[in-house]
């Protein structure tokens, strides 16, 4: 392990070590401030990104930010490495590796192929020298289709989530968001509640409301409860109809134990529901078998007090490594959501909110984003405008639909069902297929290349669905 020094004007800067030199060269954010990790002016943010710029990717394999010995989330990294996959950017330093992403020589293909030789701190590296357009140019080159019950990633579409949270678990109150979304094209890559209470009765009866919900309409689509793991285990030892796993995860072993789990554990979830069968039957053939749900955000590892001395950003990325391990249906960075001490303001998160989205791309991963802030962060819906507008060019997967983009139960902004109705009609960005043709079935959107709500026909089918959500 050597150290890293670079010169601007007459100051040389020196960094210790990797882990160090990376936290130095990232945008300036809260969290890394709390954590005593940020550079400590705009002069040495300079001088790190100019010797990362000139650091070697495959050094990345030979200095581990975080301990091989006592993470498995790192020895997951550096076990899983695909060397192959790698050798068309091994030669490459950092800065050079970002030239070569922003080629036009460079497309989802070669972006595809490359996904498995790369470690999350690889990405991490290039990211912090990016500008916002190369990190939407690249992830928008990126494309990652998953399937369950719909095909999601396709070039073109916007999928959403449709979180019809209640403060009481009310089925009454959770039917009649459920039903406001739909009628706003909501819901093609998942219908997910955040339950208030973590008992697993009542996690069961939310899965059974969703699944009748589903079954009887015949809406292309998945259910999640967004419980802890060891929860839907027992929900599935149970009987219930759960079709997604949902946890969130983080990147470090500590952390994720401060979570309640670890790598053996999502992958006994893992098995356990695909071994439900529950997913589609696709037209050439094959069965839905994308069945997991993560979520992550910058400052996870921080929070817990498990961040190893390295900067949010880079642990962000190690989160996607263990995401990538169990190749799920949906992730989901919720990039305000812990609050300003990790990302101050709009500004913060919506850098954040770019990096994650280009990260997770690049690392082969379906990434959406809850394009969110906390009533304590200096942000505003202008800001989510924004972000919501940037990851939509960007070739987001997925996005929030919450009802009046403010979450009752959670108690955070996130984006309203009219959001991404929205980002669809400006982006010229549709629905999963086979949701869209269900929405043009039933009589909620017009025939046609731009989604367009049919005003005469929503209103049958409001009153259609008003039975369950009685």
């Amino acid at each position: 392990m050597s150290a890293y020094r670079h010169t601007v004007g007459a100051q040389t800067y020196r960094f210790d070590d990797l882990r160090i030199l990376m936290a130095r060269a990232g945008p300036e954010r809260s969290g890394d401030h709390l954590a005593g990790v940020a550079a400590g002016s705009a002069a040495e943010r300079v001088a790190a990104q100019m010797a990362l710029a000139e650091l070697p990717l495959k050094r990345f394999l030979d200095e581990a930010l975080v301990p091989y010995e006592g993470d498995e989330v790192t020895r997951l990294i550096i076990d899983g490495h695909d060397a192959a996959a790698f050798a068309p950017v091994a030669h490459l330093t950092v800065g050079a590796f970002r030239e070569w992403l922003l080629s036009d020589d460079v497309d989802k293909v070669a972006l595809a192929a490359l996904a498995p030789g790369l470690t999350p701190e690889m990405a991490a590296a290039v990211s912090k020298l990016m500008r916002s357009q190369d990190l939407i140019l690249v992830a928008r080159k990126c494309e990652v289709r998953t399937r369950f019950r719909n095909t999601l990633g396709l070039p073109g579409r916007l999928a959403t989530r449709l979180q019809p949270n209640h403060p009481t678990d009310d089925v009454a109150g959770i039917a009649a968001s459920i039903l406001d979304g739909l009628l706003y094209g909501s819901g093609d890559a998942v219908i997910g509640i955040n339950p208030a209470s973590d008992n697993v009765p009542q996690v069961v009866r939310l899965l059974q409301m969703l699944d009748a919900v589903i079954e009887h309409y015949a809406i292309p689509t998945q259910s999640c409860v967004l419980t802890h793991v060891t929860n839907t285990l027992q929900a599935i030892e149970r009987g219930a109809p759960v079709d997604l796993v949902f946890q969130s995860i983080a990147g470090t072993e500590a952390a994720n134990r401060g979570f309640g789990i670890d790598l053996a554990l999502l992958e006994e979830a893992r098995q356990a529901v695909l071994s439900l069968a529950r997913g589609a039957r696709f037209d050439d053939g094959s069965l839905g078998t994308n069945v997991m749900y993560f979520e992550t955000g910058q400052g996870s590892a921080l929070s817990a007090g498990a961040h190893h001395g390295c900067d949010q950003q880079t642990l962000e990325a190690r989160a996607y490594a263990v995401a990538r391990r169990f190749s799920p249906l949906l992730v989901n960075t919720v990039v305000g959501f812990i609050g300003p001490e990790y990302l101050y303001d709009g500004k913060q998160i919506i850098r954040a909110g770019l990096e994650d989205h280009f990260c997770g791309k690049l690392l082969g991963l379906p990434m959406g984003c809850d394009i969110c802030y906390t009533n304590h962060a200096d942000a505003d819906q202008d800001d989510m405008d924004v972000l919501l507008t940037l990851l939509g060019v960007a070739g987001c997967n997925f996005v929030m639909g919450v009802p009046g983009a403010d979450d009752v139960m959670l108690n955070y902004q996130s984006t309203s069902f009219h959001d991404a109705l929205y980002a669809r009609r400006v982006l010229g960005l549709r629905p999963a297929p086979e949701f869209e043709a269900w929405l043009q079935r039933v009589g909620v959107f017009e025939p046609g290349e731009t989604p367009r709500l049919a005003e005469k026909l929503a209103p049958v089918f409001a009153q259609a669905l008003a039975g369950p959500a009685r």
